[in-house]
């Protein structure tokens, strides 16, 4: 598999000085195409700072991160976004999902954002929700649906367009076990299509369902290791 992500001694300092506070410490990862990460730590382990530099919501004090070859640490504003917008779908812990849209409009939202055409938004919508196993919801708005729908609506809107990386933060964590196991099970399917899945989380058994785990503590990165039984 060819490379990724590709990120060498970076750092994010708030406070540089005196007080300063190292949430980064000199990270070097590489992630290939394809693959299915879990980026596991404690709060204030670094593990949501990390996520940020990965998805271009923020950039290194110190450092390189190459995303397809290209540097990111050096890109203007509208250069990340632009890369947000193509390379990236996000799936956050709280859904964000816009409470008077319907299920099918949320996932067409972002797409108006890349200018897309109606006719293409309705259809790439329409088949993001049936991926994800809402073909008989997509009328209905988040207050009419549970936590598990909610989710998977949020993965739809993330998955719309194609984009080759997804970027998980916490999917699971304001959901039950059932509703847990189903989204996982959609990341691992994700994986399976040869979509490259970063998955950000505190809890070992959902980490444990990717097929490397990356431990982080205190800025550093802990170990590094693939998962038993898989053919990585």
């Amino acid at each position: 598999m060819s490379t990724l992500i590709e990120i060498q001694d970076m750092s994010k300092i708030y406070n540089p000085g005196e007080n300063e506070v190292r949430a980064l410490d000199r990270v070097s990862v590489t992630i290939n195409r394809g693959e299915f990460v879990a980026i596991i730590g404690q709060s204030g382990s670094g593990k949501s700072t990390l996520m940020n530099m990965l998805g271009c919501l923020d950039v290194p004090t110190r450092g390189t991160y190459k995303l397809g070859g290209k540097d990111v640490a050096g890109m203007s504003d509208n250069e990340l976004s632009n890369i947000r917008n193509r390379e990236i779908g996000f799936i956050f812990q709280g859904f964000n999902l816009i409470p008077n849209l319907t299920a099918l409009e949320n996932v067409e939202l972002p797409l108006i954002y890349r200018g897309v055409s109606k006719s293409m938004r309705r259809k790439l919508a329409w088949e993001a929700l049936k991926n994800v196993g809402l073909e008989q919801r997509m009328e209905h708005k988040p207050a009419e649906m549970s936590g598990g729908q909610q989710q998977r609506v949020a993965i739809a809107r993330a998955i719309a367009q194609a984009p080759p990386i997804i970027l998980a933060d916490e999917p699971t964590g304001n959901l039950d076990s059932g509703s847990s196991g189903e989204i996982m099970g959609i990341l691992q399917k994700l994986h399976e299509d040869g979509r490259t899945v970063i998955l950000i989380t505190h809890d070992n058994e959902v980490a444990s369902r990717a097929k490397r785990i990356i431990r982080i503590k205190d800025g550093r990165i802990e170990d590094d290791s693939q998962v038993s039984g898989t053919d990585m």
